[in-house]
């Protein structure tokens, strides 16, 4: 291959971020430097909020505010926020500095520690704790429990000394061991220091060797479970929050305390425990309930059916009726391979094969292997609901190994549950499905009443326990629990409830259910646009839109509604809610309001930019929402729910954008060879000039359109920095692409050639200077439009599928699952199995077609992809290479789906720009794309 002279990409790295390289000032650095907000927190109250300030290399800080008095505070160093109930203090991680952690060695660095700050949002004080493992607040706001770091030196010396042991098979050494005054105990069962912060008297006290706590909700108590085997002491300790004085409610000397709670009217405390000198893998538990009283202690008795284990779980209700928790079937220790003991052992089969490395695929296993290898720690974990009735101390099983899955949220009388069971072989190849169950709280009855439903349409029970709402098949539909009956309330309606622009191989989902109303009498749903409001007692719907939605094409949604941990969204007859709507036609967005119960909105406030709500105050009517475009940063608004036009801006993190030189986004239309409408989002260089050609960068994956208000991410990833590139000089197309079951490939190519067409006809576009760039699904569409069009002058493909026959029984070593339902159901949207259509499987492949292509490829891969196999980028190159096209394969190492390494990111970022550069603006060819790189090895550091 005719490449131009060398430069290196050494000299690159320091044009690029050297101050006078460009006219304009987007550089890598810049985008290095560049800050974010992320994991936004309001208080309980509405009073105050706090939020991370990250760039995209370098430390955080943190940032609080109080809306009611605009005290504003930095946390140098903070990260992951949490704030108390009433806002008065917010709490930030401090993790270790990135110059710590790059300048330390690999095993110094996983000895540092983060800590965390409390910072008082009143006065500015901030209080440091060192060697942090967690900390949160209290429910209602007066204490923070801090969960101190175990002493990793202890664990250290432990784990040498087992080392130690097992290298030295001496009799010596083993009465040595046999000797130790001081027992090794299993991490699992080392307690750790806890702190509780009073918030209200900042007072604070320690309690040792703590393994588990819980808060009660009202703010009355903590209750810890402190175990010291090496001591003997293993005690249940309540705390008064209002007092700080302990009490021991239980002492045992040989018994492991496990999971513990209170109930939420201060009358019970329930633990479990079991023999503190049995491993902890199948250590059996005992569930016991204690009378605060009058110290009465009732044990739940284990049965021959049914007993607990370390990871069985303790909820009482909200309204301490009724007590649940996990318990299985059976508790064993964990299985060991036998060792050699003697010379017989050495020539004896039996002991031979027991030490073989073997994982045997059967084809009647219900998972494959690598999925059943990946959810074994779950499974280990898993635990089947039972509930103990507090008023007559009689406990019913609800879960069981064939209905296993149940979801708990405050109910009195029936719950969900759900099974997967019948449906994990065919996992495989057809997708994901539940069996839905009634199940009585108080027999443990299950009815079975929605079988096989698809695993992302979970049937919704109202809050009367008297229906579930569920959707299938294109239609919504009320089941009567009492009466086991089905109505369907669509039957009449012609609006469509399924996915209007599903084009995949598979039933359309719906666009979801909404919350329910309070007393159980209606529910809530949506359509592409609308809301619709459906009453169980008439069985009819409306649309509390005035399908005003679908008139003018916006789709509406609930937003601001007020989100609980442990049970669902509930809204009343008569309230007033917040609505966020899109605009398919100019692609903004708006809030809006409507009134449950009724007809009608109101518009509050709408226009070209787009709205992302954010939090909502649980007990006030204060939200947060971003506000942005491609030219406007999404800083953080406040406001009352009622009227967000009227917010108060929070932050000017746009006042880095301000100082940049910065292109524009617009709307583009055009028409495919079919005459099927397409959108697309064309972002302009800076400082363009009309009538001048520009080089064009594509990049894609399925619809992009919605991104025309979106303000640009600023990393450095596998994704082309769309503000980088503009202010170098591109401009960029982000098309909408409509496929076409069992054609994806040519549905996507038409669409791709139809928007750069398109961009040459408005005189924008340099046809001899159009780039393509995309990742995993995207990149399979650029792999496979450069084999059926020359419009492309270079292609960069990340993760790409290029060979379809190969690809569909290959792995996703993520989750461990099995590729083909992704074709023949899902994303690559072929239909059918390879071995019912082969053709479409080669005719959709890139692979097939090397031979045709003329753009040069360059092919990014991890070696440790977790969702596409990294042996397709090796396909394709080989193909490629084999038929002496241009093309160079980026290995990076040990990298999953999405490079996670800086050095890999930045890397990957300026040689993409350096590869466009050259093809499409005609700069020199850097020395690794013209002679590659030699293989070289490296000094490890000591």
């Amino acid at each position: 291959m005719k490449l131009l002279p060398t430069a290196s990409l050494t000299m690159l790295c320091v044009s690029l971020f050297s101050a006078g390289s460009f006219a304009a000032d987007v550089t890598p650095n810049a985008i290095m430097k560049f800050e974010s907000l992320h994991k936004p927190v309001l208080a309980a109250q509405g009073s105050a909020f706090a939020v991370e300030v990250a760039p995209d290399r370098g430390d955080s800080h943190g940032l609080a505010k109080r809306l009611d008095s605009n005290n504003s505070f930095t946390v140098k160093g903070g990260s992951k926020p949490q704030i108390n109930r009433d806002g008065r203090f917010a709490a930030f991680v401090i993790e270790p500095t990135l110059l710590e952690q790059e300048m330390a060695t690999d095993k110094a660095r996983k000895q540092l520690k983060s800590g965390l700050v409390l910072l008082n949002t009143d006065t500015g004080s901030q209080v440091q704790y060192a060697s942090v493992e967690k900390f949160a607040f209290n429910q209602a706001g007066s204490h923070m429990a801090i969960w101190y770091a175990a002493d990793e030196a202890s664990d250290e010396s432990d784990a040498k000394a087992e080392s130690d042991l097992q290298e030295t098979a001496t009799a010596e050494v083993t009465s040595a061991k046999a000797d130790a005054s001081v027992p090794k105990v299993d991490k699992y069962d080392k307690g750790r220091t806890l702190e509780l912060v009073n918030l209200n008297g900042a007072s604070s006290q320690k309690i040792d060797q703590v393994t588990a706590y819980y808060f009660d909700k009202a703010g009355r108590y903590a209750l810890v479970a402190q175990n010291d085997i090496n001591a003997n002491v293993h005690n249940l300790v309540l705390i008064d929050l209002n007092t700080d004085k302990q009490t021991v409610l239980q002492a045992y000397v040989d018994q492991q305390i496990g999971a513990v709670s209170v109930s939420e009217d201060g009358r019970f405390v329930a633990y479990t425990f079991g023999t503190a000198s049995e491993a902890p893998f199948g250590r059996e538990y005992q569930l016991s309930l204690y009378h605060l009283a009058d110290g009465r202690t009732h044990k739940v008795p284990n049965t021959d059916e049914w007993t607990l284990n370390r990871y069985s779980e303790l909820t009482f209700s909200e309204d301490s009726k009724r007590l649940f928790f996990g318990r299985v079937p059976q508790v064993n220790q964990q299985l060991e391979l036998p060792t050699v003991a003697s010379e017989s052992d050495l020539f004896d089969p039996s002991m031979i094969t027991a030490q073989r490395g073997l994982k045997l695929w059967h084809g009647d296993d219900p998972r494959i292997k690598p999925n059943e290898i990946k959810q074994y720690k779950k499974d280990l974990k898993r635990s089947y609901l039972a509930v103990l009735h507090l008023n007559n101390n009689q406990v019913m099983q609800l879960a069981d190994r064939q209905v296993p899955d149940i979801e708990l949220q405050q109910q009195q009388r029936y719950l969900i549950a759900s099974s997967d069971k019948p449906y994990l072989k065919m996992i495989t190849w057809a997708g994901f499905y539940r069996d839905y169950y009634i199940v009585d709280i108080n027999t443990g009855r299950k009815k079975l009443f929605l079988p096989q439903q698809p695993s992302g349409e979970a049937p919704r029970l109202s809050p009367n326990e008297r229906f579930a709402a569920y959707y299938q098949q294109g239609e919504l539909f009320l089941y009567q629990i009492a009466q086991d009956r089905r109505v369907h309330l669509t039957k009449d309606i012609d609006t469509p409830f399924a996915d209007e622009d599903h084009d995949y191989p598979s039933a359309a989902p719906s666009y979801g259910l909404g919350p329910w109303l309070e007393d159980g009498s209606a529910f809530l749903a949506y359509d592409k646009y609308d809301i619709w409001q459906f009453n169980t007692k008439s069985l009819t719907g409306f649309t509390i839109t005035a399908g005003q939605g679908r008139q003018q094409q916006i789709q509406y949604r609930l937003a601001g509604l007020v989100e609980h941990k442990d049970k669902p969204t509930i809204l009343t007859d008569g309230q007033g809610v917040l609505l966020h709507g899109y605009n398919e036609r100019t692609k903004g967005d708006g809030f809006y309001q409507a009134k449950v119960g009724g007809a009608g909105i109101k518009v509050l406030m709408q226009g070209d930019y787009k709205l992302t709500p954010l939090a909502r105050a649980e007990l006030s009517d204060t939200v947060l929402y971003s506000k942005q475009r491609y030219d406007l940063y999404p800083d953080i608004y406040s406001s009352n729910i009622s009227t967000p036009q009227h917010a108060v801006r929070q932050t000017d993190l746009d006042s880095q954008r301000r100082g940049l030189d910065w292109g524009n986004a617009e709307l583009v239309h055009w028409t495919n060879g079919d005459g099927q409408p397409l959108d697309g989002v064309l972002i302009k260089p800076s400082n363009y000039q009309a009538g001048k050609r520009y080089p064009v960068l594509v990049y894609f994956y399925r619809f992009m359109s919605d991104r025309l208000h979106a303000f640009p991410q600023m990393k450095l990833n596998h994704r082309p920095n769309f503000a980088w590139y503009a202010d170098n000089g591109y401009a960029i197309l982000l098309p909408d692409i409509r496929f076409e079951v069992g054609y994806p490939g040519a549905a996507s190519v038409q669409a791709l050639t139809s928007g750069v067409q398109h961009l040459i006809e408005m005189g924008i576009a340099d046809r001899e200077a159009i780039g393509i760039q995309g990742h995993s699904w995207g990149g399979y569409q650029t792999a496979f439009a450069v084999t059926q069009t020359h419009i492309f002058k270079a292609a960069v493909t990340g993760a790409p599928v290029a060979n379809m026959t190969s690809a569909y029984s290959g792995i996703r070593h993520g989750t461990g699952l099995a590729r083909q339902f992704q074709y023949e159901t899902g994303q690559s949207r072929i239909g059918e199995s390879l071995f019912n259509a082969p053709q479409k499987y080669i005719e959709n492949s890139p692979i097939f077609y090397a031979e045709r292509i003329k753009t040069p490829m360059m092919i990014m891969f991890g070696d440790k992809d977790d969702a596409v196999p990294w042996e397709q980028g090796v396909e394709l190159y080989l193909a490629m290479r084999r038929a002496g096209k241009e093309v160079v394969f980026l290995q990076y190492e040990d990298e999953p789906h999405h490079l996670k390494k800086y050095p890999n990111k930045l890397d990957y970022s300026l040689r993409m720009m350096q590869y466009f550069d050259h093809y499409l603006k005609g700069t020199p060819a850097p020395q690794w794309l013209q002679q590659g790189e030699a293989y070289t090895e490296y000094k490890k550091a000591d």
